[in-house]
């Protein structure tokens, strides 16, 4: 596979990611970082890791957990742990599917940017590994199914943190059902006055608390420029709280 070398956090994080199609690392995948909440010691997911994107930035974050990453795609697993190496980090990927994924002790947190173009619904890349990490998946993957699994690996009163397009909020909370609950709705405005475009979920397994919606980030000045706050994420690599 060719391989494209890449930087985010400022240079803080390195990663190589396929230079030939295939999933991309993305302000989704930092963004998905910064809103985990994990603390030293906890056990991490990360479902549907591709080459570890969000994982390294959360291990710059917070150097001292457990990390999983779990993918079915073999040579994103392979950059992973290539980038395992370059960044000096500790972290353990494995080749599966996540509905039939387990592991003998449950998770503290788990994250997903999970893939959202519904078969049917979009054309799909003629690209087999950029369509399946867009959503079109050859084995029926539906957006339940991340659910189910997050909340099967996950410890009683453990977090399950997403990132996911905002006009698909109404389909997680339909997912959730009674799974989890003490919901947090962060919006991802691209500039003050427009419409967000992506939303970061976070939500607490055996909950029952009611939802909060948070004031949200503006990613972007009038001018194109980052916003002070969302500098401090993308570039210092600060938590999103």
């Amino acid at each position: 596979m060719i391989a494209e070398d890449i930087y985010v956090l400022d240079r803080k994080v390195r990663l190589l990611q396929p230079g030939d199609g295939g999933f991309r690392t993305s302000l989704d995948s930092v963004m998905l970082a910064a809103a985990c909440p994990a603390q030293p010691g906890q056990r991490v997911l990360d479902a549907g890791c591709g080459v570890g994107g969000a994982a390294f930035c959360l291990l710059w974050r917070v150097p001292d957990i457990q990390l999983n990453g779990v993918d079915w795609e073999e040579s994103y697993l392979d950059l992973a742990q290539r980038n395992q190496e370059l960044n000096g980090a500790q972290a353990n990927f494995e080749c599966a599917d996540i509905r039939t994924y387990d592991r003998p002790d449950r998770f503290d947190h788990v994250m997903i940017n999970p893939p959202y173009f519904e078969a049917g619904r979009h054309t799909p890349s003629p690209d087999e590994r950029r369509a399946q990490a867009n959503g079109h998946q050859h084995h029926d993957l539906a957006l339940e199914d991340w659910i189910k699994a997050a909340h099967r690996l996950l410890k009683t009163n453990g977090t399950l943190t997403l990132i996911y397009p905002a006009q698909g909020l109404d389909k997680i909370m339909q997912a959730f059902e009674k799974k989890f609950g003490a919901v947090e709705l962060i919006p991802l405005w691209p500039k003050a006055g427009a419409e967000a475009r992506r939303i970061i979920i976070r939500a607490i397994k055996g909950r029952q608390t009611p939802a909060r919606i948070h004031a949200g980030l503006i990613l972007h000045e009038a001018d194109g420029a980052y916003t002070a706050q969302a500098d401090k994420i993308l570039r210092d690599g600060h938590s999103i709280g």
